[in-house]
Formats: C-alpha cells, sequence, structure tokens
C-alpha cells in the first residue's frame, strides 16, 4: 500500500452499520454516530444484517437483540465465524435478562441497555474500540437523549372505527406490543410524527382522507419517510388499486403490505412480525 493510501485508509470514517427496528432509535444512533466522525449505514432486520455485513463489512456493528426475521445474536454468531475480517459489536437491547448479558460476554461483545445508562455504555464501548475518537465520542455521547429508549415495538393504528381500533389494540397488547389509535388521516400523520411508530396500520377507506392521503403526508416528511404502513381494506381491491397504494412516494415506498381487514388478526401479525419484533408464543394472560 503506498504512503498515499495508508493516509487515506487512517483518516477515513470508520464505518458503522446499525440493525435496530425502532425509528426513533435508529434517527438518534444515526445523527449523533454521524457527528462522531463515522459513515452509517441502517438496517431494520437481521436478514438486512447478513446481507449488508456480507457485502460491505463495517468496522463496528451496532445490533438489536430484537429485530424481525432473524434476531441480533443469531446474526452476530453468522457473521463472527473465524476467518472473515474482524468486526466489533455494541449490542443494544431493552432487554437486562442476566442470560442476554452472559451471552454477550461470552462471544466478546460490547453491551447496552436501552435504559437511563444507555448513552454511557454506547460511549464506553466506542472509545474502547476507536481510542482515538475518544473526545468527539464523549462530547456527543454526553447531551440528553431527547427520545425515550423503548422496550417494546409501537404500532399506530388508522381507523375511523373505534371498535376496530380497540380490538386490535387487545389482541396486539397480549403480546407487549404498544398500539397508539387515531380515528383519521391527519390525526394518524400528527401522532406519526410525535410518537414515530415502529409500524402504521392504516384502513384504506375513511372519510376527510384515505390510506393514499397518508401516505403522501408521511412520506414527504423526514422524520416519517421509511415507518412502514400496512394498508388494510374493508373492500376488494384490484390490482391497479393496490399497486396504486404500493408505488414509489416522493422517493420513498408506499405500502408495505395491502390487506384485507378481517377479524383474525393472524395474517395482519404476520406482517407486522416482518416490520417489527414480537413474539406470538408469549402472549400476556
Amino acid at each position: 500500500m503506498s504512503m498515499t493510501e495508508t493516509a487515506e485508509a487512517t483518516h477515513r470514517a470508520p464505518k458503522m452499520l446499525i440493525a435496530d427496528d425502532d425509528p426513533a432509535i435508529v434517527r438518534l444512533l444515526t445523527d449523533r454516530c454521524v457527528k462522531m466522525g463515522f459513515s452509517v449505514e441502517v438496517v431494520t432486520n437481521g436478514m438486512q444484517l447478513m446481507i449488508k455485513a456480507r457485502h460491505n463489512p463495517p468496522d463496528v456493528l451496532m445490533v438489536d437483540v430484537n429485530m424481525p426475521e432473524l434476531d441480533g445474536l443469531s446474526a452476530c454468531t453468522r457473521l463472527l465465524d473465524p476467518g472473515g475480517k474482524p468486526v466489533e459489536v455494541v449490542v443494544i437491547t431493552g432487554s437486562a435478562d442476566p442470560e442476554t448479558v452472559e451471552r454477550c460476554e461470552s462471544m466478546g461483545l460490547y453491551y447496552a441497555h436501552k435504559g437511563p445508562k444507555f448513552w454511557a455504555s454506547v460511549e464506553a464501548a466506542l472509545g474502547e474500540i476507536f481510542p482515538a475518537m475518544t473526545a468527539k465520542i464523549r462530547d456527543h455521547a454526553a447531551q440528553p437523549p431527547g427520545v425515550e429508549m423503548r422496550d417494546r415495538p409501537r404500532v399506530l393504528i388508522v381507523d375511523d372505527d373505534p371498535a376496530m381500533g380497540t380490538f386490535l389494540a387487545s389482541r396486539f397488547g397480549k403480546f407487549r406490543v404498544e398500539t397508539l389509535h387515531a380515528a383519521n388521516a391527519a390525526a394518524g400523520y400528527r401522532m406519526a410524527c410525535k410518537y414515530e411508530p415502529t409500524v402504521i396500520v392504516c384502513d384504506n377507506f375513511m372519510p376527510n382522507g384515505d390510506a393514499l392521503y397518508l401516505l403522501h403526508r408521511l412520506r414527504q416528511t423526514a422524520l416519517t419517510a421509511r415507518i412502514p404502513v400496512i394498508v388494510v381494506s374493508g373492500r376488494h381491491l384490484d390490482e391497479v388499486s393496490v399497486q396504486h397504494l404500493k408505488r414509489e412516494i416522493s422517493g420513498h415506498p408506499g405500502a408495505a403490505m395491502v390487506l384485507v381487514k378481517s377479524l383474525d388478526p393472524t395474517e395482519l401479525f404476520n406482517a407486522v412480525q416482518k416490520y417489527c419484533y414480537f413474539e406470538k408464543s408469549h402472549a400476556v394472560a
């Protein structure tokens, strides 16, 4: 390697890959870590993490444990096979159970609990991994987080039928999923901006603004542009209407999925689980 190449490698921003399905945490981590001097990429589930990390190996991973499709620790186990590029891992999770902590320690991973000491843990881990960046890391990690550290997913239900909102809230609540309800698209947009849900479930036909109206509002706002939206319809939609809902808006995805509204929430649960993690086998009685 030439002296020029060596200098460029020394001064390049370390590559960080953040894997988390909570949009508020992702936004905050991305903002701070970019200011610390990292080059940041983001994925929202374990399979995306595997693909991205193998295609373009980062210098450090920030990985949530509970993610859809493949949990963070299982993904790290596969990525940290001997012979691959060495990569440091900071596990970020709302779980404080001893088994998770012990597993992280046994794998040589750093651990940061999404609680009051979250940023102190992140600062300590990144400072140890990148000692030359300690001062910059400390400066930004010391700032108040400005966002709650959630330990469970949040789903926003937008439906003008209050009975449907109550029904879905009850069913999701059994699996420790936090739900919010908005009675129309305008209220749904305001709540999405304020509470940054992990996923939005929206009725297609509503007075004073339908699902397409909500999608346009969400996709034209940076804070909500990437929140997955699952549209449910009580009426049959032809393929043209479905594709119209799914088409790209302002450079961002339209509806992630379009489902038929049903009193059997199984299909909806399966759809939501593609974008946020919850255990259907661990229902709260």
